[in-house]
C-alpha cells in the first residue's frame, strides 16, 4: 500500500489497527491469517455489526482483509483466498450536506480583524471553498505548489496523484495578503523547527506547518460566529464548492478533475443537491419564479 499504491500514513496506521482486531477475533476461534476459513472472516464481519461499528468502517476493515487475502494469495504464501468467496459491506450512499451559498458568504464574513491569523485564516477558508481541496491536501501545501499570477494551485490527492487546480479572485486576493509580510512574515519564527515548515503555506502560531487539527478548529470557529453548525467540517467546504457548481452548470467531469475522483459516479452523488439549495438556486435563477408574489 506504501510503495505501489503510494497510500498516506494515517490510511495505513487504520488498515493495520484493522488487521490487528482481525487477527485478535480469528486467535479466539482458534485460527491465524494462515488457516483462517471464509466463514471466519463473515463471522467478525458479524461480530462487528453487532458491536455498533459504523458501515463504512466494516466496509473499510473488509477492504483490509481483502487485500491482506489477495497478497498472500498472489505471493504464493496462501493457495486459496478465503476472503474471494465473502460478499462484500454495502455502505449507505449518503447525500453530502453542502452549505447554501448564502451561509457561505456568512461564514466568510465572520473573519474579522486584520492581523495575520486574521488573513490566515480568510485565505484558508477562501482557498478551501474555491479549489475544492481535502484539508489534509491545503495543509500540505508548499510555496512552490502556487502560482498567484496565473492562479492555479498543484495539489496532491490520495495516492500522491497530482493536479492542477484554478483558484478566483476573491481567494487569489486573499491569499494575496496572507502571503504578505503582514500575514505570514508575522508567523515566520526565527529559526525553523524543521526544514519543511520554511516551505509551509500555511503556518501555526509557532511557525509550524499549520495542522489538520487546527485548521478543523478554525473552520468550527468562524462557523460558530456565523451562526451556523458547531460541528462543520471543511469537508463541508469541499461539498459545497462541487454542489454549487454543478448547480450553476459546471460539467461533471470538469467537477470530477478538479476535486481529483478517481471515478465520475463519486462525483455524481453531488448531483443530488439538497432540495433547499435547489430551491433557493430556482428562485434566484428563474425570470418569472418570483412574479405575482
Amino acid at each position: 500500500m506504501s510503495v505501489e499504491q503510494g497510500r498516506s500514513p494515517r490510511t495505513l496506521d487504520a488498515y493495520a489497527r484493522d488487521l490487528t482486531a482481525y487477527e485478535g477475533f480469528i486467535a479466539s476461534r482458534g485460527h491465524d491469517v494462515f488457516s483462517a476459513t471464509s466463514e471466519d472472516i463473515e463471522q467478525y464481519i458479524l461480530f462487528q455489526r453487532n458491536t455498533g461499528r459504523a458501515a463504512k468502517s466494516v466496509a473499510r476493515s473488509f477492504a483490509a482483509i481483502r487485500m491482506l487475502y489477495r497478497y498472500l494469495s498472489d505471493e504464493s504464501i496462501r493457495v486459496d483466498n478465503p476472503a474471494a468467496g465473502v460478499d462484500g459491506v454495502k455502505v449507505p450512499s449518503g447525500i453530502p450536506k453542502a452549505l447554501s451559498e448564502e451561509d457561505i458568504n456568512r461564514l466568510l464574513s465572520s473573519i474579522g480583524g486584520v492581523d495575520s491569523f486574521a488573513l490566515r485564516d480568510r485565505a484558508l477558508l477562501e482557498f478551501l471553498y474555491a479549489t475544492g481541496a481535502r484539508i489534509s491536501e491545503v495543509c500540505g501545501l508548499s510555496l512552490s505548489d502556487i502560482d498567484m499570477e496565473s492562479g492555479l494551485v498543484r495539489l496532491f490527492g490520495k495516492g500522491s496523484k497530482e493536479r492542477i487546480v484554478p483558484f478566483g479572485s476573491l481567494a487569489a486576493k486573499a491569499m494575496q495578503e496572507w502571503l504578505s509580510p503582514g500575514g505570514r512574515g508575522m508567523l515566520v519564527p526565527q529559526q525553523w523547527a524543521r526544514r519543511d515548515f520554511a516551505d509551509a503555506v500555511f503556518l501555526g502560531a509557532r511557525g509550524t506547518r499549520l495542522s489538520r487539527q487546527a485548521a478543523w478548529g478554525i473552520v468550527r470557529k468562524y462557523a460558530r460566529l456565523a451562526g451556523l453548525a458547531d460541528d462543520l467540517s471543511p469537508h463541508v467546504l469541499r461539498h459545497s464548492c462541487a454542489t454549487h457548481m454543478l448547480v450553476r452548470g459546471a460539467d461533471l467531469r470538469i467537477v470530477q478533475e478538479l476535486l481529483g475522483h478517481a471515478s465520475v459516479s463519486t462525483t455524481q452523488v453531488y448531483t443530488k443537491v439538497d432540495n433547499e439549495i435547489l430551491f433557493t438556486m430556482y428562485k434566484n435563477a428563474h425570470p418569472r419564479a418570483n412574479l405575482g408574489n
